[in-house]
């Protein structure tokens, strides 16, 4: 695993003042996504090049704090972990990049159900929907899956750009649904 964010050289402000001010003075705070791009790296790769820094900036364009994109194999246990990792860190969103396809190495809906808690199979069909719509023949045959672990939504999306452009499109207003709900029921 490698956290790409330092390859790419994009400097982020410290935002840990801002947010403390924010939650204190009533204000929402920010909510947190990373990024997990999944590649075959025997089978040559199925992420395009340049998708980290697309990802990121288009979690950062919907109103996520991103706090990594992070590269792993195609293997359900690295994957998983992954996942993992960020639920116990308390990331708001995942979002997971490839290994969503029919191959015999697409492992990311089965590493991510083992995760999920609850299943949110409306976003999944979401993204199918709208990526059929837009022509992303991969994100409408994937295989992705959308749920909560703890108080985090895990969405899996195709590797294409145009998947991925359209996939972020798409669950922004869901995801924040999702996540207006869990921090609502997690303060009571």
């Amino acid at each position: 695993m490698s956290n790409t964010l330092d390859a790419l050289d994009i400097s982020e402000p410290d935002e840990e003042v801002l947010l403390a001010a924010e939650a204190e003075e009533g204000l929402p705070v920010q909510p947190c996504a990373i990024a997990v791009l999944v590649s075959d790296h025997k089978q040559g790769g199925a992420i395009d090049e340049g998708s980290d820094r697309l990802v990121y900036e288009l979690l950062q364009e919907i109103g996520f704090k991103v706090d990594g994109v992070v590269s792993v194999k195609s293997k359900k246990s690295e994957i998983r972990k992954v996942i993992e990792t960020a639920v116990v860190g308390g990331v708001d969103l995942v979002v997971t990049v490839g290994g969503t396809g029919v191959g015999p190495r697409d492992k990311v809906p089965e590493a991510t159900r083992a995760v999920i808690d609850q299943m949110v199979p409306g976003v999944a069909q979401a993204v199918r929907s709208s990526g059929q719509a837009c022509g992303a023949v991969d994100a409408c045959t994937s295989r992705g899956i959308c749920g909560v672990s703890g108080s985090t939504v895990i969405v899996n999306l195709a590797p294409s750009r145009a998947a991925i452009r359209d996939g972020v499109s798409t669950i922004a207003p869901l995801v924040a649904h999702l996540i207006e709900e869990l921090r609502k029921y997690s303060v009571q």
